[in-house]
């Protein structure tokens, strides 16, 4: 019996998510329908027990996972999140998205994910790195250079990689920079890596706002989650001439119609951890978020956030999808049927993915490129995949969500069919 017959996903679940997601793109498959299977079974999953003694003496245990989607198109690529409703379910679901995102633009890589169910909040510095090392010590069989290479995800940063390169390292006897990217720059990481999630959401979200007709300046920008990606690309919006009028994160949600100074927000940001300090902005409900009146909305937090419900109160025209999985399948299809145009995350979020690319390929060839020859690389790879779907979305008269998946399971079963099975 295959561990899969032991999930129950629910409706709302990230698995379930994505099982639809690909029930929806085998129309267009054509004869590779046949392989169709493979995409709805994680190649292999690893659950880890992840005891560290903490600082007061006791002993705790973490669960831990990693999960290999797919290596049909190369070796594993995806992050590790420490979050306290980590699950293997929602590993899956991440490490299948990581699979369509690196084949969308047309990357070397299959997918994986891995995470550590903890409150990274509760523990002290040295109770994180123990986790860390104990994590990267369990999961070691599975990674490396050539077969999975974890990058950082919620919760998780440059110290966090440079813990596990160092732990890697240590237990192969050599310096593998390679084995982890979103690394410190000095440890092998790449200039341009911190950003390049929100740059890819921004690059995507640009390409879009253009193809509808809606100018950036002046544009009305609401943002969820205000981490890496959401800050990022909140920056380079406001660059652009558009103004933040909405914010959210885990210290409350603010609004200010006449846009948000980045620069003051990015101090708060860096001080706090969070936007609740901010000060001069009308502070709501976070249920309120949903009806702030925007042109352009980022969910840029968690997975499973735009509910049927809140898709009908959406008031912008452009959605883009800087969180892994946060609209619902019948949400989708509600922004659908509103004319609102949603630039999924299986594409509109890579630019992490991309340059965490570039950071491989730069540990292995010991030479590394300026900041601003990774952000036109970055911003060519997003552009080039951003037009090769919309030309299969215009084909077959199908969201951009479906198009993503139609380009990119296309290229994962080529790959799957011409290696054959072996035995």
């Amino acid at each position: 019996m295959s561990y899969l017959s032991y999930l129950t996903p629910t409706a709302t679940s990230p698995w379930h998510t994505y099982l639809s997601q690909v029930d929806r793109v085998l129309p267009y498959l054509g004869s590779l329908a046949h392989w169709s299977e493979t995409l709805k079974r994680p190649k292999r999953a690893l659950i880890v027990d992840v005891p560290i003694e903490m600082d007061d003496g006791s002993v705790a245990h973490f669960e831990g996972f990693r999960v290999q989607h797919n290596l049909s198109r190369g070796p594993g690529k995806g992050g590790v999140r420490y979050h306290p409703d980590v699950t293997l379910e929602e590993v899956m679901a991440l490490s299948a998205w990581m699979t369509v995102k690196c084949a969308a633009v047309n990357l070397p890589y299959g997918g994986a994910k891995g995470g550590i169910r903890c409150d990274p909040k509760a523990l002290s510095l040295k109770e994180l790195e123990r986790m860390t090392r104990r994590y990267t010590s369990e999961i070691g069989i599975i990674i490396g250079p050539q077969r999975d290479i974890p990058a950082p995800d919620v919760n998780t940063n440059g110290q966090i990689m440079a813990w596990m390169m160092d732990t890697y390292s240590m237990n192969t006897g050599t310096t593998a920079t390679g084995v982890v990217t979103g690394k410190p720059i000095h440890l092998g990481g790449s200039l341009g890596r911190v950003k390049a999630t929100g740059r890819g959401v921004f690059v995507t979200g640009r390409e879009a706002a253009r193809r509808i007709g809606l100018n950036l300046d002046g544009a009305r920008v609401a943002v969820q989650g205000m981490g890496n990606v959401g800050s990022a690309a909140a920056e380079l919006f406001v660059q652009a001439g558009a103004k933040i009028v909405a914010m959210q994160d885990h210290t409350g949600t603010l609004v200010l119609p006449s846009g948000f100074d980045m620069l003051k927000t990015m101090e708060v940001l860096k001080r706090d951890g969070g936007i609740g300090n901010i000060e001069g902005a009308g502070r709501i409900d976070g249920e309120a978020f949903w009806d702030v009146d925007c042109d352009i909305l980022i969910p840029a937090a968690l997975e499973g956030q735009i509910t049927p419900e809140r898709a009908n109160r959406i008031k912008a025209k452009l959605v883009l999808e800087g969180a892994n999985g946060p609209t619902l399948p019948e949400a989708d299809d509600v922004l659908g049927e509103r004319g609102v145009l949603v630039v999924p995350d299986v594409i509109c979020n890579a630019g992490g993915v991309t340059v965490s690319y570039f950071e491989w390929v730069q540990d292995f060839s010991s030479f590394f490129w300026s900041e601003d020859e990774i952000n036109v690389r970055l911003d060519k790879i997003m552009v080039d995949a951003l037009k090769k779907i919309w030309e299969t979305a215009d084909r077959h008269k199908i969201s951009l969500r479906t198009a993503t998946f139609a380009v990119a399971c296309e290229r994962i079963l080529i790959a799957r069919e011409e290696r054959g099975l072996y035995p």
